[in-house]
């Protein structure tokens, strides 16, 4: 299910994902296998329990932006895990759930479900950020609003995909998506080939919002969170837009 913007509200419609049939098709076809190893995959995922053991989860992270943060030993457990820029600047959203650490496999299976379309690393890492978010207990949200591409980008890579992600973790969590509540209207350069500055500058007025989201609670869904420029950009265009607080869902964070 999504939600689309009708007259300026929300309502849900029925949204097939680009990878809906051919994953179902895959899924029956073939045997959960690991991505990594190739071993026998476990708990119905492409991944077997000692690869999902290593997986590089954040110990300790930014309890605001999920910035990585040096393991804080027991007399420190007290103070608050703010990440310097967070205590100088707070983000205009409340919280980021990263699941993983950006280190490696997580470059690796995000390259292969961003450029190269692998249905099983789209359902699979999507399963795993479902997981962690529920393990986490994490506030669910009325909504989630996966980060639109540009219509060019779109075009060049035929899927978006936070937005096939978001439809897994919605699957899961039994959350709407609303992906037509908001839309990428200026093209920017890759943000990672950018530096912090830049990307900032370049993503004023990239997002407009095209629905009232008047009340409503958003998890703001993306594959990878670096400098959180673009989730910080959408995050003001959505709050703008009525919401009444924006979270952030991520499968990986740098740092």
């Amino acid at each position: 299910m999504t939600s689309e913007a009708s007259g300026g509200s929300i309502s849900c419609m029925q949204y097939r994902p680009v990878f809906a049939y051919a994953d179902a098709v895959i899924t029956r076809l073939f045997p959960a296998t690991c991505v990594l190893c190739g071993a026998p995959g476990a708990d119905g995922l492409d991944l077997c329990a000692d690869c999902r053991a290593d997986l590089p989860v954040i110990e300790q992270g930014c309890v605001r932006c999920a910035l990585p943060l040096p393991v804080r030993t027991a007399q420190h457990d007290q103070l608050p895990a703010l990440c310097g820029p967070c205590q100088r600047k707070p983000p205009p959203f409340q919280h980021c759930h990263a699941a993983f650490r950006y280190q490696e496999p997580l470059p690796q299976l995000i390259a292969g479900l961003k450029f190269r379309g692998k249905l099983n690393l789209l359902r699979l890492m999507g399963l795993l950020l479902a997981l962690s978010l529920r393990q986490s207990g994490a506030d669910l949200p009325d909504i989630i609003v996966p980060v639109p591409l540009h219509p060019k980008r779109l075009r060049q890579r035929g899927y978006n995909q936070a937005l096939e992600l978001a439809q897994v973790v919605a699957g899961v969590l039994q959350v709407p998506v609303h992906h037509r509540c908001c839309e990428r209207v200026r093209w920017t350069r890759p943000q990672a080939e950018l530096d912090r500055k830049a990307r900032q500058s370049s993503l004023r007025g990239a997002f407009v919002a095209s629905a009232d989201l008047h009340d409503l609670q958003v998890a703001i869904l993306d594959d990878v969170v670096t400098t959180a420029s673009t989730v910080s950009e959408l995050s003001r265009v959505l709050l703008n837009a009525g919401s009444r607080r924006v979270d952030v869902w991520t499968l990986a964070r740098t740092g």
